[in-house]
C-alpha cells in the first residue's frame, strides 16, 4: 500500500486521500451517533437560565401581541377617521388620536426588541460556552487512549466548529420560536376577527407546505454531516501540516505542493458542501415567498366577488386591515420554517457534540477512593504484582505488552527497565501513574491498589520526564510554572541550576522571558531536556519516572543532561526506560524486559556477568561505540 501511494503524484496521493476521507465520511454520515433524547438534552441546556428566559418569553408575548394591534388601528382609521361608515368629513381628532396611538406602539416595541435582544443574545452564548466549556473538561478526564486514537484536529474540530455551528441555533431559537409563533397566531386571530372567509383562503396552503419543509430540512441536515466532516478533515490537515513538526517533515521531503494539493481538494469538497447547505431550501422559500406575497391578490380578488355577490359587507378598511395583518404573518411564518430547518440541521451537529460528552472515561475514580496520604505503605514505594496489559486497540489473541510482570521499587531506589524494541518498558511508565489501567494483576503506589487511589493524588506524587519534551509557546518561566504556578523567583533560579540549565538560559537575551516558540523549537534538544527536569524540580515530587529521557542527544547534551538527572533522583524513587546501559549502570536493579515480560534482573555488573541479554545489548553498544571511535556507548538500544 505505502508503495503503492508513494509513486502517485501530488494529484494522485491527494485523490487518494480524498477517496479515504469520502469513504469514511459516507460512513460516518450513514451511520450518524444515535443519540437520547436529544430534543430533551438540547432544552436542558438552557435550564441554568431559566429566569431569564421566562422574562424573555414575558417580552416577546408582549411584543408580539403588541406588533398586532396596528393593522388593526389602521381598520379604525379608514373606517372611523378617514371614511366614517356614517358618513360626513373626517374626524381629525379621532384621527390624530389614533395616529399617536400606533406611533407610541412603534416606540415601545422599539424598546422591547432591544431589551429582547439583548437577553437572547446572553443566554444563547452563554449556553454556547457553558456547552464549548463542558465538552473541553469532559474531554480532559478522558483516557490517554482516546488521545492516541483520535486526531487531535478531529478533537479541536468538535470543540471549534461543531459547537460554534449551534451557536446561532442556541441564541436564536428561542427568540425565533416564541416570537413568531405569537405572532402568527395573534395574526390569525385577527384575520378571523376581520373576516373569517378570507382567513381560511390565505391559510389553505400551509399544511401543505409544512410537509415539503420537513423533507428540506432533511436533506440540509445531511449535508451539514457531511459539512461539519469536511471541516473536521480540513482542521486535521491544517493542525498537522502547520505545525512546527508537520511543516518540518514536508520541507525535508519537498512535498509541499503535495500537502497543498490534499488541502486544496478538501478545501473544494468543502466549499461544494457549503453551497449546497447554502442552497438547500432556497427554492422551497421562494416558493413560500411568493405564495404569501400573492395572497393579497387574490383577497382583492375575492373581495370583489363578495361585494358583488352580496354575500357580506366587506369595507375599504376591513381589506387595507386584512392584508396588513397578513402581510405581518410572512416574515414569522417564514421564520418559523427557518428556525425549524436550522433545528433538523442541527440536529447532527447536536448529535456529535453529544457523541462526545457521553463517551466515559475508561479511567475513573472510585466512589470511595482515597488520597495517597492515606495509603498505608511509604511514599514513593511503587509495586507490580503479575501485570498484564493490552493496549485498548489491540487484538484480544495478540500478545499483551505486558505479561505477568512484577517487581518492586522502594522509596530512594532507582529501578532501571532495558531491552529491545516492542519488549513493553515504556508501558511501565503509563501504568505507573495510572495512564492506563492494568488489565491483570495490581499496580500499587504507597502499598495502596491504585484503582483504590485518587487519580489526582497519585499524579501529584509523580514527575515524568520523558523522551519528546512538550513545551507550550510561552517564556521559559511560564513554562516552568506550569509545575507550580505560584513558584517564586528564587525556586525557579534554584530549579534551574540543579537542572544544569541557569547558564543557558540567561545566555539568552531575555533569560527567563524568552519566548522558546512552539513546542520550544528555539531550544536544543538538552536544552528542552534540562527544562523539563527543572520542571519536575519544581514539582518536587517523591517518584520520578524517566521515559528514555537523553535517548534522542548526542553525548555531550547526554553526559550534561544525565548529571542534572542524577542530581534530581537524589532521594527520590526512580524508575526509568533507558536506550543507553550508559546512563542505568548505577541502578540499584536493572530489569531485562524481553516480550513483555522480565526475562533478567540484576546490577549491572551482574547482569554482565550472567552474559544473557543484557550482555547481548551491551557488546552491541560497546561494538558500535568502537566503530564510531567514541569513548562511550552511543548507540541506542531502540525502546518500545
Amino acid at each position: 500500500m505505502s508503495m503503492g501511494m508513494g509513486g502517485m503524484g501530488p494529484s494522485g496521493r491527494a485523490a487518494a486521500f480524498r477517496g479515504v476521507d469520502e469513504g469514511r465520511q459516507r460512513q460516518l454520515n450513514a451511520q450518524a451517533p444515535e443519540v437520547v433524547d436529544l430534543r430533551a438534552r438540547v432544552v436542558g441546556l438552557f435550564r441554568p437560565y431559566r429566569g431569564r428566559i421566562l422574562l424573555t418569553t414575558i417580552l416577546v408575548v408582549v411584543g408580539a401581541a403588541i406588533g398586532v394591534v396596528p393593522p388593526l388601528l389602521v381598520q379604525s382609521i379608514f373606517d372611523q377617521a378617514l371614511f366614517p361608515t356614517t358618513g360626513g368629513a373626517p374626524d381629525l381628532s379621532l384621527l390624530l388620536r389614533l395616529v399617536l396611538t400606533m406611533i407610541g406602539l412603534f416606540l415601545f416595541s422599539a424598546v422591547l426588541g432591544v431589551t429582547q435582544t439583548w437577553l437572547t443574545s446572553t443566554v444563547g452564548n452563554r449556553v454556547t460556552g457553558d456547552l464549548r466549556v463542558r465538552l473541553f473538561d469532559h474531554l480532559q478526564a478522558m483516557e490517554l487512549g482516546f488521545f492516541t486514537r483520535t486526531k487531535t484536529g478531529v478533537i479541536q474540530s468538535r470543540l471549534q466548529n461543531d459547537v460554534g455551528g449551534v451557536s446561532d441555533v442556541l441564541t436564536n431559537t428561542i427568540t425565533s420560536i416564541l416570537g413568531n409563533t405569537v405572532t402568527v397566531i395573534s395574526a390569525l386571530v385577527a384575520m378571523v376577527l376581520i373576516d373569517w372567509r378570507l382567513t381560511i383562503i390565505a391559510v389553505i396552503l400551509m399544511p401543505a407546505l409544512v410537509l415539503v419543509q420537513r423533507r428540506v430540512g432533511q436533506v440540509r441536515a445531511r449535508i451539514a454531516g457531511q459539512t461539519q466532516e469536511s471541516l473536521s478533515e480540513l482542521t486535521s490537515i491544517t493542525q498537522e501540516t502547520l505545525s512546527v513538526s508537520g511543516i518540518l517533515l514536508s520541507k525535508s521531503f519537498n512535498r509541499q505542493r503535495a500537502e497543498s494539493e490534499r488541502y486544496r481538494v478538501e478545501n473544494t469538497n468543502q466549499v461544494r458542501l457549503q453551497v449546497r447547505r447554502a442552497m438547500s431550501g432556497q427554492g422551497f422559500f421562494g416558493v413560500v415567498q411568493v405564495i404569501m406575497a400573492s395572497v393579497p391578490a387574490v383577497i382583492y380578488l375575492v373581495a370583489g366577488y363578495l361585494i358583488v355577490g352580496g354575500t357580506g359587507v366587506i369595507t375599504a378598511g376591513t381589506v387595507v386591515a386584512f392584508t396588513t395583518v397578513q402581510a405581518r404573518l410572512l416574515q414569522p411564518l417564514m421564520g418559523l420554517m427557518r428556525v425549524a430547518l436550522d433545528l433538523q440541521t442541527s440536529r447532527a451537529l447536536f448529535a456529535r457534540i453529544f457523541e462526545y460528552l457521553d463517551l466515559t472515561p475508561a479511567i475513573v475514580d472510585a466512589p470511595d477512593a482515597i488520597e495517597v496520604s492515606a495509603a498505608p505503605g511509604p511514599l514513593g514505594r511503587v509495586e507490580f504484582r503479575e501485570v498484564v496489559f493490552r493496549y485498548p486497540d489491540a487484538a484480544p489473541t495478540s500478545r499483551p505488552t505486558l505479561d505477568g510482570v512484577s517487581f518492586v521499587a522502594e522509596p530512594g531506589q532507582h529501578i532501571a527497565f532495558v531491552g529491545p524494541s516492542g519488549a513493553g518498558k515504556t508501558t511501565v511508565v503509563y501504568l505507573a501513574p495510572r495512564l492506563y489501567e492494568a488489565s491483570e494483576g495490581e499496580v500499587l503506589f504507597s502499598g495502596a491498589d491504585v484503582r483504590t487511589l485518587t487519580q489526582e493524588s497519585i499524579v501529584q506524587n509523580i514527575g515524568i520526564v520523558s523522551q519528546e519534551t512538550y513545551l507550550f509557546h510561552a517564556s521559559i518561566a511560564d513554562n516552568l510554572r506550569y509545575a507550580k504556578p505560584d513558584a517564586t523567583d528564587a525556586e525557579l533560579l534554584a530549579a534551574c541550576r540543579a537542572a544544569n540549565i541557569h547558564g543557558a538560559i540567561m545566555r539568552f537575551e531575555r533569560g527567563y522571558d524568552t519566548i522558546v516558540g512552539e513546542r520550544g523549537y528555539r531550544l536544543s534538544g538538552g536544552e528542552k531536556q534540562r527544562i523539563a527536569i527543572a520542571r519536575v524540580l519544581l514539582k518536587d515530587p517523591p517518584v520520578l519516572l524517566l521515559d528514555e529521557a537523553t535517548s534522542a542527544l548526542d553525548t555531550v547534551s547526554e553526559r550534561v543532561v544525565q548529571e542534572a538527572l542524577d542530581n534530581v533522583a537524589r532521594g527520590r524513587t526512580t524508575i526509568s526506560i533507558a536506550h543507553r546501559l550508559s546512563t542505568v549502570v548505577t541502578a540499584d536493579t536493572i530489569h531485562v524486559v524481553d516480550a513483555g515480560r522480565i526475562v533478567e534482573s540484576g546490577t549491572h555488573t551482574e547482569l554482565l556477568a550472567q552474559g544473557g541479554l543484557y550482555a547481548e545489548l551491551a557488546v552491541e553498544q560497546i561494538a558500535a561505540a568502537t566503530i564510531m571511535g567514541m569513548e562511550t556507548p552511543a548507540r541506542p538500544i531502540e525502546g518500545s
